[in-house]
């Protein structure tokens, strides 16, 4: 049983933010990500996603790591997840950022509880506002 991190996007969202990992973790095993293009269709998504989880196996853990909890991409995988019998292994987490992605990457090797629970607390405290400050000018 392997654990795998799969990143859902609209978008090229989940790209993006893949290739942003590997600049900081390089090039970890076990990382995947879609997304559902600028007028692509359901179905063809659904097509992608298929050949892409087809590489899991029904016992491997997966965490989902979505954009939108609810959106269509999450929806198309979670049916194509169901297919396959894989749901009872698998945690989703919405609301996506690097943060989380990062966190993911870092500690997939221990399970997907403790995973989950590491990822929502320090997602949880990245979110914060930076104060700016005007530096005063000298007079000259």
């Amino acid at each position: 049983m392997s654990a795998y991190v799969l990143m859902v996007s609209h978008g090229g969202f989940a790209e993006g933010l893949c290739d942003t990992l590997h600049m900081f973790a390089g090039n970890s095993e076990g990382i995947m990500s879609i997304g559902l293009r600028d007028g692509e269709s359901v179905e063809r998504f659904r097509l992608r996603a298929q050949t892409l989880i087809a590489q899991l196996d029904q016992q491997d853990e997966l965490l989902v790591l979505a954009d939108l909890i609810g959106g269509s991409p999450l929806t198309t995988v979670l049916d194509v997840l169901q297919e396959k019998g894989m749901l009872t292994n698998t945690a989703v987490l919405g609301g996506m950022n690097l943060p989380m992605a990062l966190n993911a990457v870092l500690c997939k090797d221990q399970g997907i509880r403790e995973m989950k629970q590491m990822i929502l607390q320090e997602a949880t405290a990245s979110i914060s506002e930076m104060t700016l400050q005007n530096e005063e000018e000298e007079d000259i």
